[in-house]
């Protein structure tokens, strides 16, 4: 009987373009590899949990029917709060869609890596619900309050690593596969062009007004970024940095690389050609490295 390559696979954090981790997963799968252990951060954790409960092709069939007005009816307003949004209304979802399960209880090995708030350090949840810990490692300051985990409030872990490559350091596997979404921007990088969308209503309207704020409007011909906007280039932008330094410490048997600009942060209704896009780039990265 062949024997089958296992692997530790690191998914990394960088809004929207962690869809992509679903192609990558699916290319492994396909071709022979045997996921044994996930590290992930921020959608790298949601991802890869979603994964490992074994649900991912749901997750994939409803993720890739969002468009931009599904996207903002799951967002929940956290008025007067850290956060602009509680991030209740998506977990509750994912819960049901899925099921929650403790992270002990998956067939495989699963961190994901969250920041402590408080005291600015790295931590691994590896046991308790699985959906609390993909809460607390989605938290991206601004957008969604900081999650009560246990005696933690916690954020993000790109905040402190968007690659999390030492979770994997001691599994018994046969190669560490990482995937970073802080690859350096392709000046002609260029996704399909998606189907057009139904004409505008009155709320599509308003929603637009929202998501046109999210991104970089004009004055003068002069850029004026929103508050939010700047927020979420700022930690892109930090992401990137801490990025290349975790890699040039930590170094997988095997990186796969997507551009940072291959989407804007928060363009998650964009899921179908970020899929495809994740797929066709782990394809060409095994190629590469024969």
């Amino acid at each position: 009987m062949k024997h089958k390559t296992t692997v530790s696979l690191v998914l990394g954090g960088g809004g929207a373009r962690g869809l992509a981790h679903i192609g990558a997963i699916q290319w492994l799968v396909e071709n022979g590899y045997t996921i044994k252990s996930i590290a992930g951060t921020s959608m790298g954790a949601l991802v890869g949990g979603i994964y490992a409960t074994g649900k991912l092709d749901a997750y994939t069939e409803w993720v890739s029917a969002l468009d931009k007005i599904d996207i903002l009816r799951l967002l929940d307003p956290a008025f007067g709060r850290s956060g602009f949004f509680k991030g209740d209304r998506i977990i509750g979802l994912l819960r049901e869609l899925i099921g929650d399960t403790a992270i002990e209880n998956l067939p495989l090995a699963f961190t994901a890596v969250a920041t402590d708030l408080d005291t600015g350090k790295e931590v691994w949840l590896r046991r308790g619900k699985l959906f609390d810990a993909i809460r607390a490692s989605i938290a991206i300051p601004l957008v969604f309050t900081p999650f009560q985990y246990g005696h933690r409030r916690l954020l993000d872990g790109s905040l402190v690593n968007p690659v999390p490559i030492a979770p994997t350091l001691n599994d018994h596997t046969d190669l560490t596969i990482a995937i970073s979404l802080s690859g350096r921007d392709e000046r002609q990088f260029e996704l399909p062009a998606k189907a057009p969308e139904p004409s505008a209503t009155a709320h599509r309207e308003q929603i637009e007004s929202f998501i046109q704020g999210l991104q970089s409007p004009a004055s003068a011909g002069i850029p004026v970024p929103g508050m939010l906007s700047i927020a979420l280039k700022s930690m892109d932008t930090m992401e990137s940095t801490i990025a290349r330094l975790k890699l040039a410490a930590y170094s997988p048997d095997v990186l796969i690389e997507l551009p940072h600009n291959a989407c804007q942060f928060h363009e998650f209704w964009r899921a179908r050609e970020l899929i495809a896009f994740g797929y066709e780039r782990t394809a060409r990265t095994f190629m590469q490295n024969g």
